[in-house]
């Protein structure tokens, strides 16, 4: 399944404009990619950072002009084998992160599996 392509822009909370040393850098507006699987229910998100002691990430939450930051906990799945946790929130209206899909990184790694395939296992073919 392919990752939603929605991107949208979020631009710096007014405060820290307010903070920002006069004739020195303003904090700049940052690209939001949606890391959850195309055709999803809901709001658009990605994870900003984690909180490791809590167990937690924040998570931009989008949809349409509107944003919000959200502590979310991890999704508590576990693949197939046993290896992977699913990287995406609890409760997100999608596919786990090991069915989805980067159609870009898909396009370059069979590029790359090309033109060396002794770096890539049979598996990554």
């Amino acid at each position: 399944m392919n990752q939603c392509t929605a991107v949208t822009l979020l631009p710096p909370p007014e405060f820290l404009i307010r903070l920002a040393a006069p004739g020195g850098s303003r904090p700049e507006a940052g690209h939001l990619l949606c890391e959850l699987a195309e055709h999803h229910d809901g709001d658009h998100a990605m994870a900003l950072w984690e909180d490791d002691a809590n167990r937690t990430a924040v998570w931009a939450c989008w949809s349409g002009s509107r944003a919000a930051l959200a502590e979310l906990s991890w999704c508590g799945a576990i693949d197939r084998r046993g290896e992977d946790a699913c990287g995406l929130f609890a409760g997100h209206p999608s596919a786990h992160d090991w069915d989805v899909v980067d159609p870009t990184l898909a396009a370059v790694d069979a590029v790359l599996a090309g033109a060396h395939p002794h770096l890539f296992s049979e598996r990554d073919r």
